[in-house]
């Protein structure tokens, strides 16, 4: 195998809108996708095994009173999990199952991949919080790579529209507390002129959940740490993905996304020999 598939997907807590019915329903198209990496919010730890069999699972640090968390899935086995705490400020605490799971994987074809799965604040006026987790977050992943080389993704749930500093700072448009990284945001790439919606209105389960009137927006995404000349992984594919369900409602409030990963044909940093004047 020389590609990764990874797919994230907020699944909405299973004690909403005929749960089990949407379960079946995320359960069948994961199938159908056959990731290698999953990372799930929303879902109780429980049913995680369920919708992923056969997966190695990366529990999130936290969960809430209804036991809803945040999972990652791997195909292959976890060599280290590193797990963040992301209560920043007393406001952060406010959400209950925020944090993130930095896990290292050993991929067939691709080498090592470091694999963030981060869960910020959702509150729309908590973009501090979101911009400190951010920080910790990609803090954490330098860590991690600086001890040893490597591949990394960061994708979720990340409650912030391009355009907010916590995803501005991730694609490295703008630092943050004297930090600054680089991310490649896969739907960018892959679709530089469309808005790529995750979470909006048309969604019947937006429309009937607890934030109707909220703007469609584009707030789940899958990141490629930049090397100083560029993504280390060529994006093959990125597309939206569990769109239809029973009755041709999308299973969840948020769609998800599947991205295929690949190494490029040559490392960044390195003038091609297929030049020619």
């Amino acid at each position: 195998m020389s590609r990764i598939r990874v797919v994230t997907l907020n699944a909405l807590s299973p004690q909403y809108a005929d749960g089990p019915r949407r379960r079946e329903a995320i359960r069948a198209e994961l199938q159908r996708l056959d990731p290698d990496v999953v990372a799930l919010q929303e879902v109780v730890r429980a049913e995680v095994a369920d919708l992923v069999p056969g997966h190695h699972l990366a529990l999130h640090p936290a969960e809430a009173d209804d036991g809803s968390t945040a999972v990652l899935a791997s195909r292959w086995p976890f060599v280290r999990v590193h797990r963040l705490n992301l209560d920043v400020t007393p406001r952060a605490r406010e959400f209950r199952w925020g944090g993130a799971a930095v896990a290292e994987l050993d991929v067939p074809g691709v080498g090592r991949v470091v694999v963030a799965h981060h869960k910020p604040c959702f509150q729309l006026g908590f973009e501090r919080e979101r911009e400190l987790q951010a920080v910790a977050t990609a803090g954490l992943v330098e860590r991690v790579v600086a001890d040893r080389p490597a591949h990394a993704v960061l994708l979720g749930d990340l409650d912030a529209t391009p355009d907010a500093a916590s995803i501005r700072f991730l694609t490295g448009r703008r630092s943050l507390e004297g930090v600054s990284v680089s991310y490649h945001d896969t739907w960018e790439t892959a679709h530089p002129d469309e808005p790529g919606h995750t979470f909006a209105p048309a969604n019947p389960l937006v429309a009937a959940g607890d934030m109707p009137l909220v703007r469609p927006r584009r707030i789940d995404y899958v990141l490629v740490r930049d090397t100083t000349h560029g993504p280390t992984l060529r994006v093959d594919g990125c597309e939206l993905a569990f769109t239809g369900g029973p009755g041709g409602v999308p299973p969840s409030d948020h769609l998800g996304l599947v991205v295929d990963l690949a190494p490029p044909d040559r490392s960044p940093g390195a003038f091609g020999d297929g030049f020619v004047s």
